[in-house]
């Protein structure tokens, strides 16, 4: 078993388990960006043979909150699979999950295949719909601190998603308010424009990413387009809500 295949396992089993393991870079200080791609790959194939099923991908790090409250400072991608897909309004265990948090973000569902370079109006036209949503990030590190190369072996924390209401993407969704409630308490509020000025943009950046993974963004794909406010802790017993202007709300509950 060479490095990667092994780095993909510590992750997996992190994320199997709810235990938190050390940065790879602590005794790895040279991963590069590539390797950690090809971590990420194997780790997530891991959970495929298990008989999850990809469902699309994620951008992270794509709004300053969020670069600065880990710390980094380039936008990365990650995969999706069905077992991360919560329903809107169910509940989730907080017993998965090593140290959970929540971030509002925008989702979109597509509905053509996107792949490498493409314009922002050739993105919106591969968009079947977009909806509010929230994801719940798990970092698999000790004391959720990472280095770049760490958070994307670790399919940039990405752990479970819930998506509100789809909505026709002919509408402005550039610069919509966005209130993020912890118990019927607002806890973040801001822009959809914290997703790299446009969620579109985000959109961009994820086929062309995506593309030199080796892989496209496809047909029935759900892409989520980041966070766009700093992202809380979550506690058993809380209710979490998103709303975001114009497009509606989303909600789940957390338990034991």
């Amino acid at each position: 078993m060479d490095k990667i295949e092994r780095y993909a396992e510590i992750l997996d089993s992190a994320a199997l388990h709810a235990r938190a393991t050390p940065q790879l870079t602590h005794t790895d200080p040279d991963l590069s960006v590539a390797d950690a791609y090809l971590v990420q790959k194997l780790s997530v194939d891991r959970r495929l043979s298990r008989g999850e099923r990809r469902i699309g991908v994620k951008m992270g790090l794509t709004s300053r909150a969020k670069m600065l409250q880990v710390g980094v400072d380039e936008v990365a991608w990650g995969r999706l699979t069905d077992a991360m897909l919560l329903e809107e309004g169910a509940s989730m265990s907080r017993a998965r999950f090593v140290h959970p948090r929540v971030e509002p973000e925008v989702a979109f569902l597509m509905k053509a295949p996107l792949s490498g370079k493409v314009t922002a109006m050739e993105a919106l036209a591969a968009v079947e719909a977009i909806a509010p949503a929230m994801e719940i990030i798990d970092s698999r590190y000790e004391n959720f601190k990472f280095a770049l190369s760490d958070v994307i072996a670790d399919n940039t924390s990405s752990s479970g998603l819930v998506i509100g209401q789809w909505n026709d993407p002919a509408k402005d969704f550039s610069n919509l308010g966005v209130i993020l409630e912890i118990d019927g308490h607002v806890i973040e509020v801001g822009s959809t424009a914290a997703i790299l000025g446009h969620p579109l943009r985000s959109l961009v950046a994820a086929a062309r990413l995506v593309a030199e993974g080796g892989e496209e963004i496809s047909a029935g794909d759900i892409v989520m387009a980041g966070g766009i406010t700093a992202a809380p802790n979550l506690a058993p017993g809380q209710t979490v809500r998103t709303t975001i202007q114009g497009l509606g709300s989303v909600m789940f509950q957390v338990e034991d």
